[in-house]
């Protein structure tokens, strides 16, 4: 039963907020442990179940910190830990700055693969980081340690470390330019590059993204996100730590489950709230609440400030979808915050100015392609999201062939230079080397600059070039969603060679009909819509549904729907032959 004499951290207190101006983590982690504020957990049903006050964080890390060592575990040591949303791991990873090593959060299972999958990432991720010991909850006991057996290190579950002798020892005086942790991005699975993160770039991270949304003092954070993610981790668990705010958390697998809970945790927040989400969250939102009538009984969204948007290309068809579902609840459109960013930048690159919500242009076809105008068929164009302007200190170009720095409206690839750059691939110099130029880096992402905002096109590794021409997978996805019966994520598009050796669109499709002569008709309308896009026809194959393999955070996996597609580890649906 829930414990209904729990009272969550408050949003007010006397101690001054500090926006991140701290010379390491650990001094923030010490200035928020003198407020009353901190960290509160619930469960799938949005109540209340543990709430963790910043001065109980800091005394549980600091025994953290002093089991760490008493291990033998010193300066510049990787400590993985299986990030779930609790206060084991919170502790563990403060524990770990206090202590000089560096944690690497790492996925959590999730529904697809199973579990050798599983156990496959896991090991890939600890031979990259190499750390001494992996501590994980104890539910995934057996797959975890089958994971450290593979690699060489220790295993310990939360609850058998935490019997470990904590004796008085001497902590580490850490420098702002030594590593703080280690960040795998969502998409690192089968080729890993930990991203190394200074105490100095994560600190100007958070500077600045809470300069961006103008971070109040009533302000209080409302998350589901991962922390094995940039976005959870930075932005919804170090953030409110360095930042001094109050936050509430639902673990991500209990959104998925019941992801209105997220709304009904905002609605009964007292201040305002930062909440945010990829595209696909604010989705699924919108189509569970479709069939209730009167939002308004249920919800008050009015005091929703800042919905940040980010992790993934923002649809704003999606958006207008939410609103459309939510205004009766008082949500503004106002409060979308469109940001860009990546590990590599710590986290934020670009964030919206408050207030000015989702803002879009119209690009030709020809311009995101790079080809010559037809001019004997009618113009094509796509909407692109304003993802903000750069936040203070950082630097922004635009790139063209030979690294020629393009004007406004120009597209090209993306690059940007500030104090909240990574420090450099871990024991990875290579990867490092081609990505980090004299400061810069290139974030492979394709963009261009107007007026001083941002405007993301995709990313470059997937974009699909045939005859010559590109074509963005989002696009082909995009035009097959609009058909019936499907939802973000049920299509991946990429490039295949065919027999006579060139390129085309393949296209994959969850498909939920069972019916053989309706998957007939459904594989001809996807082509159909397919080449009223590409201008081609391409390769449609139906498969199970659940069966696109998606990232740890939840985004869908192109490059491994490829690979897995080409190896015959996806197999599609056979259609029978028309009569």
């Amino acid at each position: 039963m829930t414990d209904t004499t729990l009272t969550p951290t408050p949003n007010d207190c006397a101690l001054p907020r500090r926006r991140s101006d701290f010379a390491t983590f650990a001094e923030a982690i010490d200035y928020a442990a003198r407020s009353e504020k901190g960290l509160n957990f619930h469960d799938m049903r949005g109540d209340l179940v543990r709430p963790y006050p910043y001065r109980e964080l800091r005394d549980d890390a600091l025994a953290a910190a002093r089991r760490l060592i008493a291990s033998g575990i010193g300066k510049g040591d990787r400590v993985a830990l299986i990030a779930e949303t609790g206060p084991e791991f919170a502790a563990l990873f403060c524990g770990c700055v206090y202590a000089g090593a560096w944690p690497v959060p790492l996925p959590l299972p999730t529904t697809f693969g199973g579990k050798e999958s599983y156990i496959d990432q896991l090991a890939v991720q600890l031979e990259s980081s190499d750390p001494t010991i992996l501590i994980y909850p104890g539910e995934i006991a057996e797959m975890a340690q089958a994971a450290a057996e593979r690699q060489g290190c220790e295993g310990s579950s939360w609850q058998d470390y935490a019997l470990r002798d904590a004796p008085d020892v001497d902590l580490p005086t850490p420098d702002p330019d030594d590593i703080c942790y280690l960040q795998y991005s969502s998409g690192s699975t089968r080729f890993p590059t930990g991203v190394a993160v200074t105490h100095r770039a994560l600190l100007h991270n958070l500077y600045g993204h809470a300069t961006g949304v103008n971070l109040g003092e009533n302000d209080r954070v409302v998350s589901w996100l991962p922390w094995y993610h940039d976005m959870g981790l930075v932005g919804c668990f170090l953030s409110p730590i360095a930042n001094q705010v109050s936050c509430d958390y639902l673990r991500t697998e209990h959104f998925a489950r019941r992801p209105l809970a997220w709304l009904d945790l905002i609605s009964r927040n007292a201040g305002n709230t930062l909440s945010y989400s990829p595209t696909f969250g604010y989705d699924i939102c919108a189509r569970r609440i479709s069939s209730q009538s009167n939002v308004g009984e249920r919800f008050d969204l009015s005091r929703w400030r800042t919905a940040g948007n980010g992790a993934d290309m923002i649809r704003p068809d999606v958006m207008q979808n939410f609103v459309n579902a939510f205004a009766g609840a008082g949500f503004r459109a106002s409060a979308f915050t469109p940001s860009y960013g990546l590990a590599e930048a710590t986290l934020a690159v670009t964030v919206m100015p408050p207030g000015e919500g989702i803002r879009v242009e119209l690009v030709e076809e020809e311009r995101l392609s790079g080809a010559d105008r037809d001019l004997s068929r009618p113009a094509r164009y796509r909407a692109i999201v304003n993802c903000g302007k750069a936040l203070p200190d950082m630097d922004i170009e635009i790139r063209g062939e030979g690294d020629t720095i393009r004007g406004d409206h120009q597209i090209g690839k993306v690059w940007c230079r500030g104090p909240s750059v990574m420090h450099s691939y871990f024991r990875n110099q290579e990867a490092t080397d081609e990505c980090l130029v004299d400061g810069w880096l290139d974030t492979g992402d394709m963009g261009y600059m107007a007026d001083g905002y941002l405007f993301i096109v995709g990313r470059a590794k997937d974009m699909i070039i045939i005859n010559g021409k590109n074509h963005w997978p989002q696009d082909i996805e995009w035009a097959v969603e609009q058909l019936p019966g499907f939802n973000h994520g049920d299509i991946a598009a990429f490039a295949v060679e065919t027999e006579n050796g060139e390129e085309a669109p393949a296209v994959l499709v969850h498909c939920r009909v069972s019916d053989p002569e309706e998957r007939i008709k459904l594989h001809e309308q996807i082509r159909d819509k397919v080449r009223a896009i590409t201008g081609m026809n391409c390769v449609v194959e139906l498969v199970p549904p659940r069966t696109l393999p998606r990232t740890s955070s939840g985004k869908l996996s192109r490059a491994k729907a490829k690979r897995l597609y080409l190896s015959g580890e996806i197999e599609p649906i056979k259609l029978l032959e028309a009569a």
